[in-house]
């Protein structure tokens, strides 16, 4: 059951998000709608190929001929329009976002303790090692876990290594790490939150290198995209690293001048106290294995400040319970990723 401080902390959370909305200037993606466009006619283009490969073959005439060409010839008309639409952006639009962006400066953070907030669903074998390998940082304030309704003993053992452990009854990922935000928010103790996981493919090490960019950002987020710090045989495949690089373009093209992405899919986050603040009520906990693009892309939509910063990535302990099982559930999930940017996030599910 959520606390009274909780309740509190959200209608605190509501109003600063509602203030928050009203002040924010909504950039218009002309980029990222132009690249849809584009990338819509290059499929068209390339099905009247592969359309005429197969009649050519089949010594099929008309009205497959006329057809074929037909395809072949209006695959140009969203591919022009795409093109225009991302010059047009380029040309008029991108230098004043790029100057929105940084027209206000950040406060400096002078107490860098922070409070770390660890997802864990049936991560019995992994969640001791990781509570004390963040405890033993001398950053970190506290360690509070969010057991998804493990069927294993993840509660206890979490519990037995030193971390604040609560339960998140409502099951998915998504209400997994909105309940880890909300337990994080309603400890006052720091001002600067880390998101991370409790399955060990994420380190306390790494918390340097995030602190190292907080003076510049909102949300300094880790990125796995970088074949020097990434172990080999973790559960990221090679299609799965392309497939997220993919979609972590796709957020830099709808959010043009805001920064540079590569990696919508890591949990290993440092955020601002006042910036979640600001976040929490415009986030959809309903959201599930999709819900770090959401996030990126609800904070870049608001006006936050995102930064993105390499972090090592290492065999997870334990079984993959996420979107990284396999290529046909991490591909799943990219297209839910997807169309959440293009139609917004309710279209996402679950």
């Amino acid at each position: 059951m959520k606390g009274t401080s909780t309740h509190v902390l959200n209608v605190e959370s509501r109003v600063a998000g509602v203030e928050s909305a009203r002040t924010r200037h909504r950039n218009v993606p002309l980029f990222f709608l132009g690249t849809l466009l584009v990338l819509t006619g290059l499929i068209i283009y390339f099905f009247g190929i592969v359309f005429s490969i197969f009649r050519l073959a089949l010594h099929v005439s008309e009205p497959y001929r006329t057809w074929n060409q037909a395809v072949i010839w209006y695959s140009g008309v969203p591919t022009t329009f795409g093109v225009l639409l991302a010059a047009a952006d380029l040309a008029f639009l991108l230098p004043s976002k790029r100057k929105r962006g940084r027209r206000e400066a950040l406060e400096p953070i002078s107490n860098r303790q922070v409070v770390v907030a660890l997802t864990a669903y049936n991560d019995e074998q992994s969640i001791a090692a990781a509570v004390a390998d963040f405890r033993d940082h001398p950053s970190v304030r506290r360690v509070i876990v969010v057991d998804n309704n493990s069927r294993d003993n993840t509660f206890e053992v979490a519990r037995g290594a030193g971390a604040v452990v609560v339960k998140e009854t409502e099951p998915g990922y998504g209400r997994c790490v909105y309940r880890c935000l909300q337990e994080a928010l309603a400890d006052r103790t720091a001002d600067l939150i880390v998101l991370c996981e409790g399955d060990m493919t994420f380190r306390a090490k790494d918390l340097e290198k995030l602190l190292a960019y907080i003076d510049h950002a909102d949300v300094v987020n880790g990125t796995r995209i970088v074949e020097q710090l990434r172990d080999y045989t973790t559960q990221l495949t090679t299609f799965m690293y392309y497939g997220n690089f993919f979609v972590g373009k796709l957020l830099e093209m709808k959010h043009l001048g805001r920064g540079t992405f590569t990696d919508v899919g890591t949990t290993y986050k440092l955020l601002r106290r006042r910036s979640l603040e600001r976040l929490l009520p415009i986030l959809n906990p309903a959201v599930n294995l999709e819900f770090n693009a959401h996030f990126l892309d609800m904070a870049l939509d608001s006006g936050e400040k995102v930064v993105e910063c390499p972090i090592t990535f290492h065999p997870r302990v334990g079984l993959s319970k996420g979107g990284n099982t396999n290529n046909l559930r991490a591909l799943r999930v990219g297209i839910r990723m997807i169309m959440g940017l293009c139609f917004g996030w309710r279209s996402a599910g679950r």
